[in-house]
């Protein structure tokens, strides 16, 4: 199916991924930074799993978050990169409508997840700082189990009307995607019907859901500062630099995800190329960042990768 293919049908069988719209002379040169990426967060994150798996002196509810971050940074890089990669280096543009409804499932479920899985390192922290003597009592392992797998079923949950949603409209205008991969508002764009039930829900989602994590989140931390400045200046400022280093992890991942949000529906007037590289940053971003600083931030995590490197 070629990309002059914008007659009238309904329901198309497949879509057409452009790429970076303006950028298509270039993107075998772009994608060059993208895999180097891709390969970064693949070993980073593999690492995190592997140590946390291999020790045992890592099996705490502190650990089990961050290998769940680690699974959500695997899948989300992994189900968008290599389509995207396909499309830079073979021209290999064409995707099956069930695949591309897939992989918006996969992005969107999974970015929830991310979210929640933040708030619950966020209370983990809390409860370690403001509460250590209780920390064993409160964070079991079936209380983690509980909590992650509530995680994974707001994320499943509150994503699943997206593909329903986007099956039923008809498209009688393209099936020509200008995106490297299908991302929510992009393709609902294409139908020729009324969307607001898609585009309101979407930005339920992004703001409210995320909003209500990013309190939830914001009252621990404050919490947590509270109970720091109480203590003597030293282990302040040591404290300090941890809590800081969390703060700084979720901006890396809220920053861009808000901004793609807001420049699909309301940057009329920014460059195509903009809207894609920006969602195409908000996937690969955090996935080599959280394996690099939480590896340099836990002191136990840090020597383990050590020692297996050292090993080696």
């Amino acid at each position: 199916m070629s990309d002059s293919n914008t007659t009238n049908f309904i329901n198309p069988s497949t879509f057409i991924l452009l790429g970076i719209p303006d950028l298509q002379m270039a993107q075998v040169w772009i994608s060059i930074p993208f895999c180097t990426m891709y390969a970064i967060a693949i070993l980073g994150n593999f690492i995190i799993l592997f140590i946390v798996k291999r020790e045992t002196s890592l099996h705490e509810p502190m650990y089990y978050f961050l290998c769940m971050l680690a699974i959500t940074d695997l899948v989300l890089s992994t189900s968008t990169l290599p389509k995207m990669l396909s499309i830079f280096w073979f021209n290999s543009r064409e995707i099956n409508f069930s695949a591309c409804l897939t992989q918006m499932y996969f992005i969107h479920c999974f970015s929830v997840m991310e979210s929640g899985i933040f708030v619950a390192m966020a209370w983990d922290r809390y409860v370690a700082i403001c509460d250590p003597l209780r920390h064993s009592i409160i964070l079991t392992n079936p209380k983690v189990a509980k909590i992650s797998l509530a995680v994974v079923l707001r994320g499943s949950m509150l994503v699943l009307p997206y593909p329903f949603l986007v099956r039923q409209w008809p498209y009688c205008r393209t099936n020509i995607i200008p995106h490297t991969y299908c991302e929510h508002i992009a393709v609902v764009k294409l139908a020729c019907t009324n969307i607001r039930i898609s585009s309101y829900y979407g930005l339920f989602v992004a703001f409210l859901v995320t909003g209500l994590d990013v309190f939830f989140i914001a009252v621990s931390y404050i919490q947590i500062l509270r109970a720091i400045f109480s203590l003597p200046t030293k282990d302040a400022r040591l404290k300090t630099f941890g809590t800081c280093t969390h703060i700084c992890v979720m901006l890396t991942s809220y920053g861009p995800g808000f901004l793609t949000s807001l420049t699909h529906r309301f940057g009329q007037g920014i460059a195509p190329h903009i809207h894609i590289i920006l969602a195409n940053l908000y996937i690969l971003i955090p996935p080599i960042l959280h394996p690099i600083i939480y590896g340099i931030k836990y002191k136990e995590l840090r020597d383990k990768v050590g020692k297996y490197t050292c090993r080696r």
